[in-house]
């Protein structure tokens, strides 16, 4: 999958992480000699970015071993075998698999995350690189939902299945993924109900719309997505952990990337809920939703990547 958007565009939404902590882990590394003064420093600035106090301790135990091996001796040394270690760190297990004909995107998470704004973003993107895109709003439970994701289908120029308000998800999707089959739509992305409600009927109805899916055409590809919010950090990890245990996630959007100083949260993240990152978003712009390089995060971390 090609990357989507440039590097600079992902180092300018960077910026506010860059000047914070990340900004104080590179001043304090830069010219240093390593010591364990270096150590204690760096693990206390990556907790306060938010990267979480265990996955700190593992990334500083992580360099103390490389230094080790490789026989580092400075700290800028130190700080590229860094950038490599949290790069290492969100690589994905598997590639984002959109194989299927259609491929389907479930999207998911609390309301006010970004959720209808990143499908969108979503359907841009791709619409951008040769695919027909359908959306189906299968979030009919909140008051004008699907005339939000109409408006946004609308500026991403792709069409949207919808049904009467209360109807059933399932049914939604179901009549989406059967017209696109039968219109030889590439991509179908479903909007899904943002509610924190009971662990136990959120997994039944996503459960329901993910076999409403293989009935509709047994030779789809399902994908599903949690959006996530930077800016609330570790606190979406928690909140999020229903999310992943009801809904069998395969990946995260991380949103708002660009509105927090914490950039550490993106490392949190993956490790606290073991999902990996598919997509960033660095702005409010319909280009501004990024597919996810770990590398260039890690450049772009610390602004020491090619522009």
């Amino acid at each position: 999958m090609a990357l989507f958007g440039s590097k600079k565009k992902l180092d300018d939404g960077l910026a506010k992480t860059r000047t914070g902590f990340w900004g104080n882990i590179f001043n304090r590394m830069t010219g240093s000699e390593i010591d364990d003064g270096l150590y204690d420093d760096l693990e206390e600035q990556l907790i306060l970015a938010d990267a979480g106090a265990d996955t700190a301790v593992r990334l500083v135990d992580a360099l103390r071993e490389e230094v080790r091996r490789r026989r580092l001796k400075t700290g800028d040394e130190a700080l590229a075998a860094l950038k490599g270690l949290i790069a290492d760190e969100l690589r994905a297990g598997r590639e984002f698999d959109l194989s299927g004909h259609p491929a389907v995107i479930l999207v998911i998470g609390v309301n006010g995350v970004g959720k209808t704004t990143s499908i969108a973003k979503l359907a841009h993107l791709y619409a951008g690189e040769g695919k027909k895109v359908l959306l189906a709003a299968g979030d009919t439970f909140r008051a004008a939902a699907a005339e939000q994701l109409g408006i946004w289908a609308q500026r991403a120029g792709v069409p949207m299945v919808r049904g009467a308000e209360g109807a059933d998800p399932a049914a939604v999707v179901f009549d989406a993924v059967s017209s696109a089959a039968a219109r030889g739509v590439d991509l179908v992305i479903c909007d899904t109900a943002g509610r924190l409600h009971n662990k136990k009927n959120l997994m039944d109805e996503l459960a329901k719309i993910s076999r409403s899916v293989a009935k509709a055409c047994p030779a789809a590809s399902v994908e599903t997505l949690l959006v996530l919010d930077a800016i609330t950090g570790q606190n979406a990890i928690s909140q999020a952990a229903q999310f992943v245990d009801a809904a069998s996630a395969s990946g995260i959007i991380l949103t708002k990337l660009d509105g927090t100083a914490k950039g550490g949260c993106v490392i949190g993240v993956r490790q606290k809920l073991g999902l990996p990152v598919r997509f960033v978003g660095v702005g409010e712009g319909m280009d501004d939703l990024l597919i996810f390089d770990p590398d260039q995060f890690a450049d772009g971390l610390f602004g020491t990547g090619e522009g």
